[in-house]
């Protein structure tokens, strides 16, 4: 149903842009829709405010080639409408992005032609910072260890082929290489991406690729190179026709154009031995450690969002909105955040975690977004490590509490029950995953102990000593056995009512 049936048209404020980047000073991997609602947004009030020399060169290196032409054919601008609610929206012309470029592989086989172009822009004087949303499995790092996953085939060809590279590690290195090369001083690289110690992680996964190239140019990276870490929030779905449909109902008919809620967080690890734009001026935080930021978030935003996203669908809800309002779920977020992953977190005192959570409960209410939870769902194999997993062993050692962990063990129970691929009507639905074939082959064991563990035994998900401890390994086994005889709904009610 088009949202414009049953509510009335918002109100909308328009903003519109006036000012253009002189020069590019940003390289952007990964043109999606977080990008161009968050660090696009943010750098165009900083080209508005006169900081022109850092425009952004935009690039795609997966398989979305219509996103880029389009944005080439309308002069790299387009518009971002920010929703308070369904009934106030502000719509900002955004002209941030200078140059787009495609490098990787579109639906119907064909390879990008822009790999030359990206890495001369890489190797330009002027570009100074390369940023990055490429999603946790965009590193390659295996998700118990974070190393670097050589084996991978798209790591082992740009080891065959330094010179061509096609994952984002494998074009940092060569981008790096040309700059050492040319006596040029290296671009600062900051991933934007939902990881834990995201700019160590992304340091390791470049210097250990350029470490099976040349010893002397890792240890010229693991020197000189700056990899700030930073955290990100900002809720941005991804576009449907609904999405497009509401927007050419307030007048804007933008192919790429891009929703958000209103609110937006960044906060950056202030480390740019080459300069960056005044991000201070809008809003961003700018700290010497960004870890308990970013920790609060994973566990606690992103950690109640993979709750939504593994329950609600088996329980006929498909956006999160719709599931933050159903009361068994919000009591099983709350006991979440509060009684499992806030204990596990050390903030400045200026920072309550009780009204953080009442704010996220508050931003996930807010229905005009249209978040779906299937989309929130993908990849849970690289998220629920950093996510679930790493915070459950702390809170599991610091306490003696039988049911320390009893939402966690829910959502993993409820995780596992999700990657069969089949709801509870018999339909099917894409299990959206890296490893989505092995989880698949472990759920052809007949019974559901078996199943439980065959996934846990995945020690690039789980941690032996996790699993082992009965508090954790036991009750998950109980909890998906109480899901596939009771169905989602009345397991998750049995559940609360026995904590």
């Amino acid at each position: 149903m088009n949202p414009s049936d049953t509510h009335e048209t918002p109100d909308v404020v328009r903003i519109a842009s006036h000012d253009a980047p002189e020069r590019i000073g940003i390289v952007h991997l990964g043109l999606g829709a977080f990008h161009r609602a968050h660090q696009a947004q943010v750098v165009a009030q900083c080209i508005a405010r006169g900081e022109r020399a850092w425009g952004i060169c935009s690039v795609n290196i997966r398989g979305n080639r219509a996103l880029v032409d389009i944005l080439r054919n309308q002069g790299f601008r387009y518009y971002l409408a920010e929703y308070t609610d369904r009934a106030h929206v502000t719509l900002r012309e955004i002209r941030a992005i200078s140059e787009t470029l495609f490098t990787g592989t579109d639906p119907q086989g064909q390879r990008g032609e822009d790999l030359p172009a990206l890495l001369a822009r890489l190797s330009h004087v002027d570009t100074r910072i390369v940023t990055l949303t490429v999603t946790e499995k965009g590193y390659y790092l295996s998700s118990s260890e974070g190393a670097l996953l050589v084996d991978d085939p798209a790591i082992a060809a740009d080891i065959a082929h330094f010179e061509a590279p096609r994952t984002a590690p494998g074009i940092l290195v060569e981008a790096l290489a040309r700059r050492r090369q040319a006596g040029l001083p290296p671009f600062t690289v900051l991933s934007c991406d939902n990881m834990p110690d995201n700019g160590e992680r992304t340091r390791r996964a470049v210097v250990a690729l350029a470490e099976r190239r040349d010893a002397a140019l890792a240890e010229w990276i693991d020197t000189e190179v700056a990899f700030p870490s930073s955290m990100v929030d900002r809720i941005v779905p991804a576009m449907d026709e609904e999405a497009f449909a509401r927007l050419q109902a307030i007048g804007c008919d933008d192919p790429a154009a891009v929703v958000s809620e209103a609110f937006l967080q960044w906060v950056i690890e202030d480390h740019f031995p080459q300069g960056r734009p005044d991000w201070g001026q809008h809003g961003v935080e700018m700290v010497e450690d960004v870890a308990p930021f970013e920790t609060m978030k994973l566990r606690m935003l992103n950690g109640a969002h993979s709750l939504l996203a593994y329950t609600g669908p088996l329980m006929g809800l498909e956006t999160v909105a719709e599931a933050v309002t159903d009361p068994l779920l919000q009591r099983l977020l709350r006991r979440y955040m509060l009684e499992e992953a806030a204990p596990t977190l050390s903030m400045p005192e200026s920072i309550s975690l009780d009204n953080y959570a009442d704010a996220l409960m508050s931003r996930f209410a807010n229905d005009s977004l249209r978040h779906r939870l299937h989309q929130i769902a993908m990849d849970g194999s690289q998220k629920l490590p950093q996510r679930w997993l790493r915070g459950g062993e702390e809170r599991l050692a610091a306490s003696h509490d039988e049911q320390a962990l009893s939402a966690t063990v829910f959502g993993v129970a409820a995780w596992i029950r999700y990657t069969r691929g089949v709801d509870e009507q018999g339909r099917a639905y894409p299990v959206s995953d890296p490893m989505a074939d092995r989880l698949a082959q472990c759920h052809d064991h007949a019974r559901s102990v078996d199943r439980a563990a065959a996934i846990m035994g995945i020690e690039a998900i789980f941690s032996p000593s996790l699993v082992s401890a009965p508090r954790f390994g036991e009750q998950v086994q109980q909890a998906l056995a109480s899901i596939e005889q009771l169905g989602m709904r009345a397991a998750l009610e049995q559940h609360l009512a026995s904590v």
